[in-house]
């Protein structure tokens, strides 16, 4: 792919099509740009994978001309990558004062990140990335230290907006200022690509200080123990949760690595000094149960995460009984909604009450980080864009967004997919091209393409079961002793129903034997994985793996 390196291009590699893996890239006079390097969370149909790259092969091969990686915030979705692609890239990175601290933390486990270079940036501060000049803005969203970004070029300036809302009264840090917005768009920008979350929605998005009240008056309502369960991102929502606690004299008892590392990292930055101390898990045990308030990981069903092994009884130390409450200070991620269902069905039938915004009358326990349709007006109004690039979020949510932007007034509004190469030109702004987007896989201990034919054999697998056969002939072609039959996932283990598949198998085994003309091994191989696939199949109705080893004796 070649392009006009006088023209200014935007390429949103992945996060355009679904809530993960953001990855940006902004081209312009043959040098490089990346906003955000995002993972996600894998679905069972990758068994043993547990987490979602972009695969970053596009760009690595213009590491070269490569300036510099912005990290929005830190929010996996923008921020997980990172360690892992990093040592491909080996770029210049740059974060806010907390995104860097939740990043030094996570390249700790990864001895490739260790040259890593990592600058801080502020809202009012400007960066030269020579073609591109980058100057950053306080904005709020559902974690510290949230930057928009304004891409500034001698074609025109980009506002990359990132995630945000327009919350009034965050508990944590500073309210968006719209005139800052306003300012640094005085003449309009040339282009406007912007978070399409909550594009769907009318209104405002509320306030975190309505989920702060909304606490207080759940807590005063529970008699017995209260376990509380959010993103372990969200430290204005932690501190919202501690502050609730200390109006209805409980304490806090918080479980969970990733939830006890974020709040270490904003007390290091200088957050959550004015609330009571967080307590370890051992306290669990030693509080009254109407004094304790449990925060916890899991809000998304997460196997592993603690939660679910409170929900299974699984977690040392920690037990709900029937009557105590576990509120979901959260929402579902599209795709999680069964792990979460699962989990909540485990707390009802055990007698516990599951609190969410659905079913708490007026009051609140959540509120989104991004902006509803009001918020976008407002956004888009204060930009003035000449171009619109809905981003981040499902096709329906960009779709909505697309539709407003042409509501307010936009010239153009151009609907991307991931992949897609748009030609920011402001008298023809077009997609010239797209581009193979691709995901790599998460494993315990490596990271495999996701379209690999290893990880397409072990799905298969775990749908279909195998059978493995392996068998000695003689130069005849004859068996000199009975096949090895081992099947698994097809019958249960000496059951009559075993031993008849077997004899079945060894009989169409010495049939296909006697009838080949082959004497070559691999050739003999396959006529009988053919024969014994064919009866396999007709007796389960689906296709089982078969594997055959022949040799000679």
């Amino acid at each position: 792919m070649k392009l006009d390196p006088n023209q200014i291009h935007f390429i949103p590699y992945k996060g355009s099509e679904e809530f993960a893996c953001n990855f940006n890239f902004y081209a312009y006079k043959g040098k490089w740009l990346i906003m955000d390097c995002g993972m996600g969370i894998a679905s069972k149909h990758y068994p043993m994978v547990d987490l979602l790259l972009p695969d970053p092969t596009f760009i690595e091969k213009r590491k070269d001309q490569l300036v510099g990686l912005v990290v929005t915030h830190a929010h996996e979705d923008h921020i997980g990558a990172v360690p892992y692609l990093w040592p491909r890239l080996k770029c210049p990175v740059y974060c806010s004062p907390f995104t860097a601290e939740i990043l030094r933390r996570k390249i700790k486990e990864f001895p490739a990140c260790k040259k890593m270079k990592i600058t801080e940036i502020t809202a009012g501060s400007d960066l030269d990335l020579d073609p591109f000049k980058l100057s950053f803005l306080d904005i709020t969203h559902s974690v510290l230290e949230n930057l928009s970004t304004a891409i500034k070029t001698d074609k025109g300036t980009i506002l990359h907006t990132g995630d945000w809302n327009l919350d009034p009264n965050p508990p944590l840090g500073k309210a968006t200022d719209g005139e800052k917005f306003k300012e640094m768009c005085k003449d309009g920008v040339l282009a406007y690509v912007g978070d399409s979350t909550n594009a769907q929605k009318v209104g405002f998005t509320p306030s975190e200080e309505e989920v702060s009240k909304g606490l207080i008056e759940i807590f005063k309502q529970q008699k017995q123990r209260i376990a509380i369960t959010t993103f372990s991102s969200n430290v204005g929502r932690l501190y919202s949760i501690a502050k609730a606690a200390e109006a209805v004299g409980r304490k806090v008892v918080v479980v969970g690595r990733s939830m006890n590392n974020m709040i270490g990292a904003a007390k290091k930055c200088g957050y959550l000094n004015d609330v009571p101390a967080f307590l370890p898990p051992e306290a669990f045990k030693k509080i009254p149960r109407d004094k304790i308030v449990l925060i916890t990981t899991g809000s998304q069903g997460e196997a592993r995460a603690a939660l679910s092994r409170i929900a299974q009884g699984e977690f040392r130390g920690v037990k709900l009984d029937a009557g105590d409450t576990v509120v979901f200070s959260s929402w579902k991620i599209p795709g999680n909604e069964k792990e979460i269902n699962a989990i909540q069905n485990k707390f009802v039938a055990a007698g516990i009450h599951v609190v969410t915004n659905g079913n708490c009358g007026d009051h609140l326990v959540h509120t989104s980080g991004h902006p509803c349709q009001d918020e976008l007006r407002s956004m888009l109004s204060w930009s003035k864009p000449h171009i619109a690039i809905p981003v981040h979020g499902e096709r329906i949510m960009l779709d909505a967004h697309g539709a407003l932007a042409q509501e307010c007034g936009v010239p153009h509004v151009i609907v991307p997919q991931n992949g897609s190469v748009i030609c920011l030109d402001r008298n023809n702004p077009r997609v010239i091209d797209t581009i193979e987007t691709k995901f790599l896989g998460v494993e315990p201990r490596r990271v495999i393409e996701l379209a690999s034919t290893a990880l397409s054999a072990r799905r298969k697998l775990q749908y279909t079961g195998v059978a493995f056969i392996s068998m000695v002939i003689d130069k005849k072609n004859k068996l000199i002793d009975d096949p090895q039959i081992d099947m698994v996932g097809l019958e249960d283990h000496g059951t009559p129903a075993e031993e008849l598949m077997f004899n079945e198998l060894y009989g169409e085994i010495e049939t296909t034997l006697l009838d080949t003309n082959n004497n070559d091994l691999d050739a003999i191989e396959e006529e009988v994985r053919i024969v014994i696939r064919r009866l396999l199949t007709h007796r389960y109705g689906f296709k089982p793996n078969v594997v055959i080893h022949v040799y000679r004796g």
